[in-house]
């Protein structure tokens, strides 16, 4: 791991250039505390973020370095990685294009080709747009798709954590009629070992895992649906019999709760929005997702391109900044905390 002293290089790209990602970026690394564990620095396009400056603060400097030996990392000027791939002129803020989406995603491999070869301590992403990428030609639909393509991980999940509620998904990008097919004894035992492989790495003595059931009242018995009975809670009795603190199926409307006064340290969650609309309804502002699975750090803002915003200066960046927080935590002191 690339490092100067106790502080490892934090990569952040930039996400794509017509939304909040490079204003949120700016923001959260024009904070000189941002440089005090870590040593920060922007793969994207130079231009973007001053121009992302220039909506709060003309007087910061933009450090342009065409490799990693060009990189700094100290407050007072952001080093931008910038490679040249995108004439920032180009790009209408605010609005999807494939020249946007194909930049970000070239951004994106960059960054997981440093992580991967150890020569930065973790990464932190910023938004990207599926539309834009998609314009672009690229079939992988998210982050954590394109990393496991990059690196051929073999079991990957998506945790988001805000303050201290956990959740780790069974699914993320998938219709719900698929979803729903996925929660299967043998997928849902492989996120709860996984599960629990992670965060026993990062302190867990024995992490309580409080396993989400797929139907409302966790099927009443076999009343409204069957995948409790046939799938969910055989995953779970599996994963008790190889000394895992799991419980469940939990009824979805109360096991999140369970969570947050303490019942468990992690929730997994059958799909998508089952997992989302707990975390951001109880912090939305600090959510972060945490990749597991993946041979290196990644963390994420937990929101979008915003392009209704984009440019105008009003962007909250606090995301970013408990994004960055997190991932120099687990690249320092393996501490999700």
């Amino acid at each position: 791991m690339r490092s100067n002293g106790n502080r490892p290089y934090v990569a952040i790209t930039m996400g794509d250039p017509a939304g909040i990602g490079p204003e949120v970026t700016a923001k959260a690394l024009a904070d000189p505390r941002m440089y005090e564990r870590c040593r920060p620095f922007v793969v994207g396009n130079a231009d973007a973020m001053k121009a992302a400056f220039a909506l709060f603060d003309n007087r910061a400097a933009v450090r342009k370095a065409a490799d990693l030996s060009g990189i700094v990392g100290e407050p007072g000027a952001v080093d931008v990685l910038d490679v040249g791939n995108l004439d920032y002129g180009s790009v209408s803020v605010g609005r999807v294009s494939a020249v946007a989406g194909r930049a970000s995603v070239e951004w994106v491999r960059q960054a997981g080709e440093m992580a991967s070869s150890g020569l930065v301590g973790a990464l932190v992403t910023a938004p990207i747009n599926k539309e834009a990428c998609g314009l672009a030609g690229h079939k992988d639909i998210g982050h954590m798709e394109i990393f496991q393509s990059q690196t051929g991980a073999k079991e990957v999940a998506t945790m988001l954590v805000a303050d201290v509620l956990r959740v780790v998904h069974l699914t993320t990008h998938k219709s719900l009629r698929v979803a729903c097919d996925y929660a299967t004894r043998e997928n849902v035992l492989a996120k709860i070992m996984l599960t629990d492989e992670h965060f026993r790495k990062w302190g867990f003595a024995s992490p309580r895992i409080g396993v989400a059931a797929l139907n409302p009242h966790a099927s009443d018995g076999g009343l409204i649906g069957s995948e409790e009975q046939e799938h969910i809670a055989p995953a779970v009795r599996d994963a008790r019999d190889r000394g895992v603190s799991a419980a469940g199926p939990v009824p979805p409307d109360t096991v999140f709760n369970q969570a947050i006064n303490g019942k468990f340290d992690v929730v997994l969650a059958m799909y998508h929005d089952q997992g989302h609309i707990p975390i951001k309804v109880h912090n939305w502002a600090q959510s972060v997702s945490v990749n597991l699975g993946l041979p290196f750090v990644r963390t994420s803002v937990d929101h979008g391109t915003a392009f209704d915003i984009a440019g105008k200066g009003v962007a909250d960046h606090e995301g970013m900044r408990e994004a960055i927080r997190v991932a120099v935590g687990l690249a320092r002191e393996s501490k999700l905390a």
